[in-house]
Formats: C-alpha cells, sequence, structure tokens
C-alpha cells in the first residue's frame, strides 16, 4: 500500500502536474485506474522482483513525483502488454511506465547501458554500436539485391538490427534470404542504407530519437517507392505498424507472408523435419498484434513436424524478457525462459521454434543455464523452413 504524505497538494490546485506530464507524454487514462492490482498479479516479473505496476501508477496518480523517478522497478517493464490486455477499466500502464521513462531520459536519469544503447542508434543506427558500415556483411555470398536509384521496391526485406549484427540472429536473416530465394521471391533490401526501427527506442522512452527514426526511415521507403515490408522481427513489424503513423504501409512479420504463401499453395516442401516442436509466442506478434495462428500455420506444414503447445500459450504466453530494453538490462535471479525451457523438455519437445530475434538469443541462454544443451535446441521458424525446402 502506497503511504500518503502529510503535505499532499490537490492535484486540481496545480498549474501542471506530474500526473499531468506523465499523461502529456502519453500515458493516458491515469485516472481511470481503480487501483485492483490485476496489472500487477498479471505481470510476469512480479513474482520475482521489486516490480509493482500498480504501486507506480498510484504514485503517478497522487503527483508523487520523487518517489516514481527513483523507482528502479521502471527499467524491468519488458513492454510485453499483459497489463493492458488484462485491466478492466482499459488503462494502459505499459504507456504509463514508457512516459516515466520519457521524463527520466529529459532528465538524463538513464542506465549506463540502457544510455549506451540509445547512443549506438543515434551515432550507428543500431543499439550495439557497431559501424553502420557492417551492418550488411551478415549477407556476403548470399544472393540479395540491393534498393537503386530509380528503382522501384515491390518487396523489401527489413532485416533489422539484431539480424544485421548479432551472429546468432544473422543465421535467421540468413536462412530468411535462402528461403525467399529458393521460394522464387523477388525482392530487395536497404543494406547499409538500413537504419534501426526504433521499437526499443520507443519503448525506452526515447520519443525524440523515435521521431528521428521514424522520419528518416519513411523518407528512405518513400525514395525507393516502397510498396510492402516484410521484417524479421516482431519488434520491427509493430514499430512500422502501430507507431509509424502510415496506414499505407503494407508490412507483414515474415511468418504472416510464408503462411499467405502456404494458403496460396506457393510452398513446395522437398525434406522432412522429424521433431516434436513447440513455440514459443513472441510478445509483439501475439500480444500486441493478436498474431498467433499465422506462425503455427508454417510449423504444422513442415512434413514430418510433430507439434506441441507449450502450458502457456497465446495470449497466457510467458514473455522471453528481451523487450523494451530488457536486452541491455541485467537483473539478478531465474530468468522465465529457463521455467520455460524446462517447460518444454517436461512436454518432449525437441526443439523450441521462435519468431522473435530476442527470443532466440534469452531462450538459447536459458538451454545453456538450465543445463539443458542436447536435450532440446531453440531454432527460429525460419531455420526450420530451411531444413524442409
Amino acid at each position: 500500500m502506497v503511504e500518503t504524505p502529510k503535505n499532499v497538494v490537490r492535484l486540481d490546485e496545480l498549474d501542471a502536474t506530474f500526473a499531468e506530464a506523465v499523461t502529456k507524454a502519453g500515458g493516458e487514462k491515469i485516472d481511470l485506474c481503480i487501483q485492483c492490482g490485476t496489472c500487477s498479479a498479471s505481470c510476469p516479473f512480479a513474482t520475482r522482483t521489486a516490480f509493482r505496476t500498480r504501486q507506480i501508477i498510484r504514485k503517478v496518480q497522487l503527483g508523487f513525483r520523487d518517489q516514481v523517478l527513483s523507482d528502479k522497478g521502471l527499467w524491468l517493464c519488458t513492454t510485453c502488454s499483459t497489463c493492458k490486455l488484462r485491466c478492466p477499466r482499459d488503462v494502459n500502464p505499459m504507456e504509463v511506465l514508457i512516459s516515466v521513462r520519457s521524463l527520466l531520459v529529459e532528465e538524463g536519469q538513464v542506465p549506463r547501458t540502457i544510455m549506451d544503447a540509445l547512443e549506438g542508434v543515434y551515432k550507428h543506427g543500431n543499439p550495439w554500436g557497431i559501424s553502420r558500415s557492417k551492418r550488411s556483411e551478415w549477407a556476403k555470398d548470399l544472393r540479395v539485391k540491393y534498393v537503386s536509384e530509380g528503382e522501384k521496391v515491390d518487396l523489401l526485406y527489413f532485416v533489422g538490427c539484431a539480424a544485421s549484427y548479432d551472429p546468432r540472429v544473422q543465421e535467421v536473416a540468413r536462412a530468411l534470404v535462402t528461403n525467399l530465394n529458393a521460394l522464387g521471391i523477388d525482392f530487395s533490401v536497404l543494406g547499409n542504407k538500413e537504419n534501426c526501427c526504433g521499437n526499443e527506442i520507443y519503448s525506452l522512452g526515447e520519443k525524440g530519437l523515435f521521431d528521428v527514426l521514424v522520419k528518416d526511415n519513411l523518407s528512405l521507403f518513400d525514395q525507393y517507392g516502397v510498396n510492402r515490408i516484410i521484417t524479421t522481427s516482431p519488434h520491427c513489424f509493430n514499430a512500422f505498424k502501430n507507431r509509424y503513423g502510415r496506414k499505407d504501409l503494407a508490412v507483414q512479420h515474415y511468418t504472416q507472408y510464408f503462411a499467405d504463401l502456404i494458403d496460396k499453395k506457393r510452398f513446395k516442401f522437398s525434406k522432412k523435419v522429424e521433431k516434436v516442436v513447440t513455440f514459443q509466442d513472441p510478445c509483439f506478434l501475439g500480444k500486441h498484434n493478436d498474431i498467433y495462428d499465422e506462425p503455427r500455420k508454417v510449423i504444422e506444414n513442415i512434413p514430418g513436424v510433430k507439434f506441441l503447445e507449450l502450458p502457456m500459450s497465446r495470449g497466457r504466453s510467458v514473455c522471453c524478457e528481451g523487450g523494451g530494453g530488457r536486452m541491455w538490462v541485467d537483473i539478478p535471479g531465474e530468468r522465465a525462459t529457463e521455467q520455460r525451457v524446462k517447460e518444454a523438455v517436461n512436454i518432449g519437445a525437441e526443439i523450441l521454434a521462435v519468431a522473435c530475434p530476442f527470443c532466440l538469443l534469452t531462450f538459447e541462454d536459458a538451454i545453456k543455464t538450465t543445463g539443458n544443451e542436447g536435450r532440446i535446441q531453440v531454432m527460429d521458424i525460419n531455420e526450420l523452413v530451411a531444413k524442409a525446402l
């Protein structure tokens, strides 16, 4: 229970309150919160950390600025959107937290690792801070067409930062290119011109930098006449679909694109993958965008696969803890992914399939820390498809 200080000033007596500042930054409907605690009860981290969404919302309502801004739990949120989906009053606690983060960013009160990620995007177009000139090295020796002046791009493959720079996720990008080529799909990539999509930048509260990324990326898309976009990451997909404000931007996650091709009978699998496979729903594909069937359609159409559901799946799935900037914030203790790996092993899965770069990286770590190497393998759906084409 939040203790009310004796000298609380009524919010309606102030010209500009902390609650109003948060609301202006994007934390809508704060006043509708009835402190039922559903958001905290639904949060996948409340049982393992000191993170309490309800308490933060209440402190914002009361205008307890210093208490809110000093709450280290603000950087634990992965923006998985579970709190928004469960709220009975249609409040969006996730956006409230992002808005508070925005105020922290404005005041320079940001953890060093997050500041490094933000600076990396500002200087090099990616949160790892690796030179932009190395962005397309993953495509070496692959048959890839790069955008060129005067030529309109019908289908753009937006690779994303993780798939461009992380060695493990680069394998997913390579698999996707291999699959598209095998299917005879004409597509282009931006190469070193590609920029960060900004989804995690927004989630971290750096909305000024996010606006710059939106402007620069839309300018690139317009410059090359991009009609359609497919993405490796659900985070890029979410940014383009929900945060860029362009309804004419036709974007799909690659699982949606592949599911459409399966419906059109464009897939001709030539090999079997005789494995027991389960699937981890990415938050930014499922909870944020209600896309659950398409990844399963792709998996279940691969010859030889026996598909099993995890105990908690679809809208009840447990976050991998990679979103919302948590890739750059480390917390002690058992990870949710470690428990999920144990669940996957217990149901007899040989492959834990994912459709998100962050899920891939966090689950690979969890397999190692739980001692399950050799018992189960994590693979992106792209890699499964590549084995069967």
